[in-house]
């Protein structure tokens, strides 16, 4: 089975049409968000990996605010905006937003207000790590921005709410263009579009519009469309015929989990976010498990496979392969393996254990 690299330096680098590679020359700091929940336990795991690693980097640490910033209309503030755009790279651990409380998500206010288009996904199966599939290997390319997350909703009437769905030409394209190039620059054949332009006819024919454009730059990249619930069905059945995936954004929060789920959950789930001229904001796309807050039972690995993205983002390839050896290597082994892994072993350990192949 192809080796799947997380985030690949050559199409996360040159993330959009007009963008400039990342250098870590350039910034040697990396914003950092603990998050909520289990976040700063598995937030210093990294750090401990890292050091371990032998990898100089200086932790921009930021706090979102207990309440909604005016400015942001969330609890991640002007000052969070500022230090990714500052120095234009991320690492992020979950995030608890209130339902119901009248501001926006604070996943959503930071990839809205950083332009964050593109949500990248590997998704493979890890050898030694038993599920249902062995031969999952796929990337999900979900656009980031728009969509049914456009946040532009009001009441009618009492009784009555209408929530606007928003494609653009500009948006799809972008995503569009990431996706064929990250297939090319990554010796992927094939990229899926999904869609439901059988019934919204405007909004998700334009999607695919976009992408049959873009798709004629690329005549050596197989193309198809498979309409959403087909996907679904097609991906549980046989995942190992899908490669490259790109969609709009609903439809890939929706699918990006469920290929998580076929080969083990979120937690073994790398995610990136990207954005252009180099910006990238990477994150553990799980929970924040506060049931086991506090308690060294917090398993680390998305956040360190998300991390292991972001060091290739940065050029350094060889940190990145190493860590990310280490981390697959630990779960194959089978010695060390936290609760959702199906072991007893702590965070610490988990931890430990890792640095230990390095």
């Amino acid at each position: 089975m192809r080796r799947c690299l997380l985030g690949a330096a050559s199409a996360v680098k040159s993330s959009a049409k007009g963008s400039q590679p990342f250098s870590c020359r350039e910034a040697t700091t990396v914003t950092l968000f603990p998050g909520d929940g289990i976040g700063p336990e598995i937030a210093d795991s990294v750090k401990k990996v890292y050091t371990a690693a032998g990898i100089d980097i200086d932790w921009d640490e930021q706090l979102v605010g207990t309440t909604a910033d005016p400015r942001t209309n969330s609890m991640v503030t002007r000052e969070n905006l500022d230090s990714v755009l500052k120095h234009r790279i991320g690492l992020k651990g979950p995030m608890a937003t209130p339902i119901g409380k009248g501001h926006r998500s604070l996943n959503l206010t930071l990839r809205k207000e950083l332009q964050l288009y593109a949500n990248v996904r590997p998704c493979f199966s890890i050898p030694g790590f038993k599920t249902r599939y062995d031969n999952v290997n796929l990337i999900t390319i979900r656009e980031n921005t728009e969509g049914e997350y456009s946040g532009l909703e009001h009441e009618v009437i009492p009784g009555v709410v209408e929530s606007l769905k928003i494609i653009t030409r500009v948006a799809s394209t972008r995503v569009a263009e990431y996706a064929f190039k990250y297939a090319h620059e990554n010796g992927r054949h094939k990229v899926t579009a999904v869609h439901k332009a059988n019934i919204m006819k405007m909004a998700d024919g334009l999607f695919i519009k976009c992408c049959r454009e873009v798709k004629e730059k690329y005549p050596n990249i197989e193309y198809q469309e498979v309409i959403v619930d087909n996907a679904c069905m097609q991906l549980v059945k046989n995942p190992a015929q899908f490669d490259v995936l790109v969609m709009p954004n609903l439809y890939g929060d929706i699918i990006s989990d469920l290929c998580a789920g076929l080969v083990g959950g979120l937690g073994l789930t790398p995610s990136a976010n990207i954005g252009a001229n180099g910006l990238a904001l990477m994150e553990a796309v799980h929970g924040t498990a506060p049931d086991i807050a506090g308690q060294d039972k917090a398993n680390p690995t998305a956040l360190l496979l998300s991390s292991v993205m972001m060091l290739r983002h940065m050029g350094l390839v060889d940190k990145a392969e190493a860590i990310q050896n280490a981390v697959l290597g630990t779960i194959a082994e089978g010695k060390y393996r936290t609760g959702d892994l199906g072991g007893n072993s702590t965070t610490s350990d988990f931890t430990k254990a890792i640095i230990d192949k390095l």
